[in-house]
């Protein structure tokens, strides 16, 4: 069966194919309406669909990005993902979702498969363990963004969160509540992942900010089936910890099913705060503490840079890091430590 082409279409329309063209590709400014549903009708009747792999050859554009997430598991991957989308839908843009599972040769395996593909630009998580790669992308001034993660010695634009700062107003909150035995437990930190070494750096400076101890016991980073031993291994101490700090929404679900298991009371027995909003924190029971990322403000950010790169071939790339503000949510897995007995706690 003959394919229809553009020919076809402005032969039934009675236009010419430069009109059809400026049609598809949405440049109506000199367009008439009629004109318009003409040409919206005979695509219809004729079934013509554009012949996407041309139009890209032509345009020098796939008008697609891909996106390479560290842990698509992670709350914030998907709603950073979801702004990302939105932003580029507006442009007319298409993703390509991979998922790296925090392994450099599998992100290695994207990066290729993705460019290979053609696709104008990468977001990327970075794992870390590709440095080469990554230079190699910016010296060929090929677009690509950093989300959540910087990357030592390598200069690519990055969009990040204060995580420091995010570490600093959980604590902060927890020793403003009459909390002084305060653990954190983070997913692991083998590959110097930026957020999670910034923030057990922002626990230990506000712990010694308050005059506090820090006890080595008390601060620990695993991979997630080790969360919850981890755990056990702090509440089994002759004075273990009162208040634990969750550092993503991985750990916290981990925490969560080992305060259940033991049927442990938040926050008479543990007083609970996690970073990442997750959607469950209003409602579970007791309502949960969170440190909240502005998630869509980051990734529309991202998506918002990388297609003004793509878009204006001249535009430079800042090599900047844009850092976003954490923001505590005060619920209820939080309540009143051993130091704020006996004074008001109103």
């Amino acid at each position: 069966m003959k394919s229809v082409t553009i020919g076809d279409v402005a032969s039934h329309a009675n236009v010419s194919k430069s009109t059809v063209s400026q049609y598809l590709n949405k440049r109506y400014d000199y367009m008439g309406e009629k004109t318009k549903e003409r040409i919206e009708k005979a695509i219809k009747e004729l079934g013509y669909h554009p012949n996407i792999v041309a139009r890209s050859l032509k345009q020098k554009s796939t008008k697609t990005i891909g996106i390479i997430v560290a842990n698509i598991l992670h709350n914030f991957s998907t709603e950073v993902s979801r702004a990302i989308e939105d932003a580029c839908n507006e442009q007319g843009f298409h993703l390509i979702v991979c998922n790296a599972d925090d392994e450099p040769e599998k992100e290695k395996n994207y990066i290729e498969m993705l460019r290979a593909k053609q696709v104008d630009g990468i977001i990327i998580f970075p794992t870390g363990g590709n440095k080469e790669l990554y230079r190699k992308m910016l010296d060929e001034k090929y677009p690509v963004i950093f989300v959540d993660r910087s990357v030592e010695d390598v200069p690519i634009t990055s969009i990040t969160l204060d995580n420091r700062k995010a570490t600093r107003l959980a604590v902060q909150h927890f020793i403003d509540r009459g909390y002084k035995r305060i653990g954190i437990i983070t997913t692991s930190i083998i590959r110097d992942i930026t957020p999670r070494v910034e923030r057990i750096k922002g626990y230990r400076e506000t712990i010694q900010d308050n005059s506090l101890q820090v006890e080595e016991a008390y601060v620990k980073s695993l991979e997630i089936e080790h969360i919850q031993d981890g755990l056990e291994e702090m509440l089994s101490l002759d004075e273990p910890p009162e208040a634990i700090l969750a550092g993503n929404d991985l750990a916290l679900i981990e925490i969560l099913k080992y305060v259940k298991e033991k049927r442990l009371e938040i926050p008479d027995d543990l007083a609970v705060i996690g970073i990442d909003d997750v959607s469950f924190a209003s409602f579970y029971t007791p309502t949960l503490t969170t440190v909240a990322q502005p998630t869509f403000e980051m990734g529309k950010k991202a998506a918002d840079i990388l297609l003004s790169n793509i878009l204006d071939k001249k535009a430079e790339g800042s090599l900047s890091e844009y850092c976003f503000e954490p923001k505590l949510i005060v619920r209820d897995s939080v309540g009143y430590g051993s130091d704020a007995k006996g004074r008001d706690t109103v």
